[in-house]
């Protein structure tokens, strides 16, 4: 993988964008994805926008271990911002020897900066999936 973590110039590569750097097991590279201001949905259907706590939340995926797969589903693209909509999975077995299996839908919202590439306004990994009150 390159040391770069490029972003993505199309919001197309979104997707590989997200495997690369989750797969780094780098929250660093991980929060260059997110655009100040960005909203990230907790499991617990709670809206964060503080970066230390969105670096928590993807903290504890990164902490698994396990590798990510997804793949866009959809994309739609209006202008400078772009719909996501894509299919991921975390599997195998966990620190613990637990076996690990998350998976999800996610419905993302991406803008392109004015440097061209594209960061998280909103990343919602839980999509449409019903979840708790917070």
């Amino acid at each position: 993988m390159s040391d770069s973590y490029s972003l993505p110039t199309e919001p197309e590569g979104m997707a590989a964008s997200l495997v690369e750097r989750f797969n780094s097991g780098k929250v660093s590279a991980m929060m260059i994805h997110y655009e100040p201001g960005a909203v990230f949905v907790a499991r617990d259907g709670r809206t964060v926008t503080d970066p230390t706590e969105i670096a928590a939340e993807l903290e504890r995926d990164l902490s698994l271990g396990l590798p990510l797969q997804a793949k866009a589903r959809h994309v739609s693209v209006a202008g400078d911002i772009a719909q996501i909509v894509l299919d991921w999975s975390i599997d195998g077995t966990g620190p613990g020897g637990e076996h690990v299996h998350l998976e999800g839908s996610a419905s993302d919202v991406v803008r392109r900066g004015a440097d061209g590439r594209w960061r998280y306004v909103i990343d919602n990994a839980l999509g449409t999936a019903v979840r708790q009150p917070a």
